[in-house]
């Protein structure tokens, strides 16, 4: 594997990363029927990647292995190709992010237990819980931050 890559996203990145996220969805959110999915397909494709701060790790030049979103010091989004889960993307946009933000902010679902147990291993802690999530719906949300 050779040495990532990390940097901005351009708005021809976009089909890509939203089957990057689409993969990740998919695999990590068991609680999401593919209703739920196609709900936020056009949320993910016309607000979250235009409208946030996207970063891009890539192993090899126009392949995603991750993305995430920040909104200042809040991690938005952080998703991972599923093939590449485990082999410290995740861990390398956060210090990314670090590296440019300060402490950070990040809110999980509840109902993703893999998500929580990262972000606890890398540094966060809970401040609080929504019981519904950003769109009303039940599915509550876990507020972390770096302590």
């Amino acid at each position: 594997m050779t040495a990532p890559t990390i940097r901005p996203a351009v708005a021809a990145d976009h089909p890509q990363l939203l089957a990057l996220w689409l993969a990740s969805v998919r695999a990590t959110h068991a609680f999401l029927g593919e209703g739920d999915v196609q709900e936020l397909v056009p949320v993910v494709r016309d607000v979250v990647l235009p409208g946030l701060e996207i970063w891009v790790l890539e192993f090899a030049p126009g392949v995603p292995a991750g993305f995430m979103g920040l909104d200042g010091a809040a991690v938005e989004a952080l998703f991972v190709a599923p093939d590449h889960f485990r082999k410290g993307v995740g861990k390398m946009l956060l210090a990314h992010a670090r590296g440019l933000k300060g402490a950070l902010s990040v809110d999980v679902n509840e109902q993703n237990p893999q998500a929580l147990a990262f972000y606890l291993q890398c540094g966060f802690v809970q401040v609080g819980r929504s019981p519904l999530d950003p769109a009303g719906r039940p599915f509550p949300i876990l507020h972390l931050r770096e302590a």
